[in-house]
């Protein structure tokens, strides 16, 4: 006698998928339904690239969400910037900040799921990355464990799985072992911060359950305004023709709406406790971005550069110039990225690079940050 499974249509099944992961949102969220109040999610950083298509996407889903800021006054940007997806009704603001504890036991009021995605950025040199994002771990854990939150998704990065030898396959097994170098700062960061909550969580007398998960490149398109220092960055340089030629280096990309779609999964399935996702797809090397960008966008993309850096140039620069320093490293390396756990575990997929990168370009054109 055939299975069930070999005698139905596929789009039955894909369909009959569909609708269980609908069942199983619609059940937690329970949207008020039986007296019920929808789950409240604390996202962390609300203003940053990543952060508001995480609220977005948590809004679609019938959560309410509160998003920590720096400043208050930066709330109408992300309330905007969140309303080209989605009505921002259920969304509210707390002003905290990763180095000081005030703030956090106000925004873990009534809170039942953290999405840690705020940390100090690599192209930041206003502050102290490591211990920036360390204390800031402390302080969102810590506030967490005392609110009685059942889960905490931390975004740290693949950069904290990549080894030492590019030629071996980086899984989430691996633990970075970045130096002391001005380079591997921002590695060093990253990190430290996901070992500290780690170690946080193995505490004796901790109930919290944590689940990491690590980005590679972030691609995709902008919700409001780009981000000071976001990867997007990089699509908008090279539209503006910031970069004459472009170096030997390039990454494993993760499109940022199937990245905030990892973090929602990592976030409601009960087999993700305790465990790291790598969320990466195929890898670009700039050079291919660079010609995807003219192919694709034809006018719009008159000022990408055609010209390539010599890897002897970078080198010689990264001597008097930290930008410089910080390519060098990279420079013909092409990092292997095994995201198979988070498509197995949590049936997650990230779409294929270039839609990514050509949709970030038209964003980035369409909303006049080029």
């Amino acid at each position: 006698m055939r299975s069930e499974s070999l005698t139905r249509p596929w789009y039955c099944l894909q369909i009959n998928e569909y609708f269980n992961d609908f069942l199983e949102d619609v059940m937690r969220v329970s949207d008020g339904i039986g007296g019920r109040q929808p789950s409240c999610v604390l996202v962390t950083g609300g203003s940053g690239y990543l952060a508001t298509w995480i609220i977005a996407d948590l809004l679609v889903r019938g959560y309410r969400v509160r998003t920590t800021v720096r400043d208050l006054a930066r709330a109408d940007r992300v309330r905007q910037a969140v309303a080209e997806r989605v009505d921002p009704v259920k969304l509210s603001f707390v002003r905290a900040d990763l180095l000081s504890d005030e703030g956090w036991d106000a925004a873990m009021e009534g809170v039942d799921f953290v999405q840690h995605v705020a940390s100090p950025l690599g192209t930041d040199r206003s502050q102290d990355l490591v211990r920036t994002a360390r204390v800031g771990v402390r302080h969102v854990l810590g506030a967490a464990d005392k609110a009685g939150v059942r889960r905490v998704v931390l975004t740290s990065s693949a950069v904290a799985a990549l080894p030492d030898d590019d030629g071996v396959v980086a899984d989430e097994t691996v633990w970075a072992s970045p130096t002391d170098k001005p380079a591997d700062l921002y590695a060093r960061s990253k990190t430290l911060a996901e070992r500290d909550a780690w170690t946080f969580v193995g505490t004796s007398g901790v109930a919290l359950e944590l689940t990491t998960v690590l980005p590679a490149f972030i691609q995709g398109p902008v919700l409001g305004q780009i981000s000071e220092g976001s990867s997007v960055d990089v699509v908008r340089q090279l539209l503006a023709g910031k970069m004459s030629a472009v170096p030997n280096i390039g990454w494993n990309i993760v499109d940022v709406r199937d990245l905030a779609d990892l973090h929602v999964r990592a976030m409601i399935a009960p087999e993700a406790a305790g465990e790291r996702f790598l969320g990466a797809g195929e890898f670009l090397w700039l050079r291919d971005i660079a010609e995807l960008l003219r192919n694709g966008l034809g006018d719009d993309a008159a000022k990408v550069p055609t010209r390539r850096v010599p890897d002897l140039v970078v080198r010689l620069g990264a001597r008097a110039n930290p930008v410089m320093a910080q390519i060098a490293p990279l420079l013909g390396r092409k990092d292997h990225l095994d995201a198979t756990k988070a498509e197995k575990l949590l049936g997650w997929r990230s779409r294929p690079a270039d839609h990514s990168i050509l949709d970030a370009a038209r964003s980035l054109i369409v909303g006049g940050s080029v």
